[in-house]
């Protein structure tokens, strides 16, 4: 048993089958599968980079970009889906790659993926902090800078430099809030979630419904504006920049797949929690991107809080609808934190349980029935995280690390179909190979687009996690040991 060793579709089937008392509780509904879903799309995304990019490369063709960016993800989606109701395990995109290309590749996704949940649950919560604190100043409240702030900038060059702050307190106590609530309960943290949900969600009906009312059509002319002569600056090539840019707003949806070992009927409700939040966030991401750029003109959407710039826009008789924005956007970044910390603990605990990260890794709260000790690893490190680093060195590693989870289940899909045509499969992506063909192509697309700095941080990332595999995974493998089932967490 080697680098290449992979997990039979059938052990993977029987773990879940067998876990019982001592593994996760199986709680989730389809319903909170797919509020969850929700709660990881919408967050910076639809408050901040729809109006940038309508303002720096689309115009209104900004409606365009994110049809185009919903299609690309939903690729990724329909790849997903057949994995998650195939192998309900909480591991999300590492177990496929475990049951598909082997022990080694898995590994690179696993250890990848803190990329998009840690990294990620860190970038949110430095954005949360960045709403938090101008909202507090409106009722006469200063937060001191100096504890407001990463001690470190990074400028265009990806040159660093001092900022003169100490550290970022306001997104280190919103993580540490989040992972409390995750140590209590899966069933709590859903409820906490589909309650913020239901908030945001309110909130975005509210701008649609109103600001059609206040939308002036003359903003939506030119609908796509003539290029300015640089590739990627408005015409069609600035739709698919646009499109580049807004495709992280929809990253989240892949973290449905890790409660895989919590919901009540996985095979059923993983692919209508995956499948069905995309749908909606699309939607109601084309109708917003319609509503703003009407609104307002694009031009000058190039702003933190784009939304408040459009309903500034309609006037005072709109004023009442800031607050509500206001409230709605930072309850939706915690959403989008609550569940980049639920998706990474789940993660280490499929990787500890296959032996590639020590026992410690899949211990399970007796009476919370959650992975308490990796919930609690992760909030720390990403409380540290969020506290020292900025958000544009965060959001950029965060991005690749995505894209390569997805090429990686896309390609999985494919061989599995090829290779092991007979294993049951609950829900089948459509136009195998062209799907997934087409989603490792517009991944791998996007991740093309991507400064080269971040490619370098990237491969110093994975040489770190070759050393880890290398020197402890590969030896306590419970494969490469010749063993075919997992070893409780105790």
């Amino acid at each position: 048993m080697g680098l290449w060793s992979r997990k039979s579709i059938a052990v993977l089937q029987r773990e879940a089958a067998d876990e019982g008392d001592q593994g996760l509780r199986r709680t989730l509904t389809a319903t909170n599968l797919t509020l969850l879903g929700i709660g990881a799309i919408i967050g910076a995304g639809i408050f901040v980079l729809t109006g940038n990019a309508a303002a720096q490369y689309a115009g209104p063709g900004v409606v365009l970009s994110m049809v185009a960016a919903g299609i690309a993800c939903g690729f990724a989606g329909l790849c997903y889906a057949e994995f998650a109701s195939m192998i309900p395990i909480a591991g999300s995109a590492y177990t496929y790659g475990y049951a598909t290309l082997g022990e080694f590749v898995a590994w690179i996704i696993g250890w990848d993926l803190m990329l998009e949940y840690l990294f990620g649950a860190a970038t949110v919560a430095v954005g949360w902090s960045g709403n938090f604190v101008p909202f507090l100043k409106e009722f006469g409240i200063t937060f001191p800078a100096a504890y407001a702030n990463a001690p470190f900038a990074v400028d265009a060059a990806n040159n660093f430099s001092s900022t003169g702050a100490v550290l970022n307190i306001p997104a280190m106590v919103l993580i540490g809030l989040m992972t409390w609530i995750l140590v209590i309960g899966i069933k709590e943290s859903a409820r906490f979630n589909n309650v913020i949900v239901f908030v945001k969600m309110a909130i975005i009906f509210l701008v649609i419904g109103f600001g059609f009312m206040y939308v002036n059509t003359a903003n939506w002319h030119p609908f796509i504006p003539e290029n300015t002569g640089r590739f990627g600056e408005f015409g069609w090539s600035g739709v698919l920049r646009g499109a580049g840019v807004i495709f992280f707003a929809y990253i989240g949806f892949d973290a449905v797949s890790t409660a895989a070992q919590e919901a009540k009927n996985p095979q059923k409700d993983m692919p209508i929690g995956i499948l069905g939040s995309l749908f909606i966030c699309t939607i109601l991401y084309i109708l917003m991107a319609l509503v703003m750029t009407g609104m307002v003109h694009y031009s000058k959407l190039n702003d933190p809080a784009p939304i408040l710039v459009a309903v500034a826009a309609a006037g005072p008789s709109l004023a009442w609808l800031r607050y509500a924005v206001e409230v709605g956007s930072l309850a939706g970044l915690a959403s989008v934190v609550l569940v980049m910390l639920m998706g990474q603990p789940r993660v280490f605990y499929s990787m500890s349980r296959d032996g590639l990260l020590p026992p410690v890794f899949s211990k399970v709260h007796p009476r919370y029935k959650t992975p308490y000790i990796t919930t609690i690893l992760t909030g720390s490190v990403a409380a540290v995280v969020a506290g020292l680093l900025p958000i544009g060195l965060l959001g950029q590693l965060v991005s690749i690390g995505t894209l390569l989870a997805f090429a990686i289940v896309c390609a999985g899909v494919w061989i599995l179909r090829v290779r092991s045509p007979e294993i049951p499969r609950a829900f089948k992506t459509p136009l195998v190979p062209l799907v997934p063909i087409l989603g490792i192509l517009s991944t791998i697309g996007l991740m093309a687009g991507l400064p080269k700095d971040t490619w370098i941080r990237l491969m110093i990332w994975l040489a770190i996690g070759f050393v880890i595999y290398f020197v402890y995974s590969k030896k306590h493998s419970h494969i490469g040991r010749g063993e075919t089932q997992h070893h409780m967490g105790d």
